[in-house]
């Protein structure tokens, strides 16, 4: 496995004889290393240690350590693609996250798997700031509503307001994050997390209530200006886009477990 923020003198390879090359990275680093009678020993802090010697994996001098696999999804690598799923072939689900060159980035938490015909299968999430920073917008489905009528309610609570000419519409829901632009129309700002949409078109009422509370959030100002939304991107992830993805995979299981093929489901990307 791989140790973390290590400099090219800090890291121990293993040499494999059948693949030719060095296919493995361990946590340890030990002061000196032989080999004697089909045994493996090192020495650290003076003290010799014989691996291989019981059940426990990845325990190394007292410090337990999890496991790392890191690998890449090129296939057609100039192609965009939206990487949508992991599927695992093995005896246990991995806690996995991905990045791919646009950038983007996701996670599996190993709890979302769920087995499939002998099989771990999970959605992966888009793992992104939630609300979305700037840098996100054009990464992320951010959706226009319409230009608001009035905005009311107080600043920690404002009502916005719009003509009943609006639809509103049903894909809007309660917790998506709002934004508002005001003209020039150029970058939209947090204007809260939606806790209420009331639409009573007869009443001419139609307009989502925020709460501006939120880390980041600020009041839309009274004028008029254009409305926007983002959903949960966990929540609503729809996979990553990319021309190939990156995924690293981690497991903390002490026992041996075995892992014999990693899948992904892939579609092409119609911009």
């Amino acid at each position: 496995m791989a140790h973390e923020n290590l400099n090219f003198t800090d890291l121990t390879l293993t040499y494999s004889e059948n693949s030719e090359g060095w296919p493995s990275f361990y946590s340890y680093i030990p002061e000196q290393m032989v080999g004697m009678n089909n045994f493996f020993y090192t020495f650290d802090g003076g003290n010799i240690y014989q691996h291989n010697t019981n059940a426990v994996r990845n325990n190394y001098y007292g410090v337990q350590y999890q496991s790392e696999i890191k690998s890449v999804f090129n296939e057609l690598p100039i192609e965009n693609k939206i990487f949508k799923t992991l599927n695992i072939e093995g005896e246990n689900a991995w806690t996995s996250t991905f990045e791919t060159d646009l950038p983007n980035t996701g996670l599996i938490n190993d709890d979302w798997f769920v087995q499939k015909e002998g099989d771990w299968f999970a959605y992966i999430r888009s793992a992104g700031s939630d609300p979305a920073n700037v840098t996100e917008f054009l990464q992320r489905s951010m959706n226009g509503i319409a230009q608001s009528s009035s905005v009311t309610g107080t600043s920690s609570i404002p009502i916005i307001n719009f003509a009943t000419s609006v639809n509103i519409g049903s894909i809007v829901s309660v917790g998506d994050m709002v934004y508002s632009a005001l003209p020039p129309y150029t970058t939209p700002t947090l204007s809260g997390q939606i806790t209420s949409i009331e639409v009573d078109i007869p009443n001419n009422i139609n307009r989502i209530i925020l709460d501006s509370t939120i880390t980041g959030a600020t009041a839309p100002a009274t004028q008029t200006g254009f409305i926007l939304y983002i959903k949960n991107q966990n929540a609503e992830s729809h996979g990553l886009l990319g021309h190939y993805m990156v995924f690293t995979m981690q497991n903390n299981k002490t026992t041996s477990t075995e892992l014999f093929a990693v899948e992904s489901e892939v579609t092409k990307s119609f911009p």
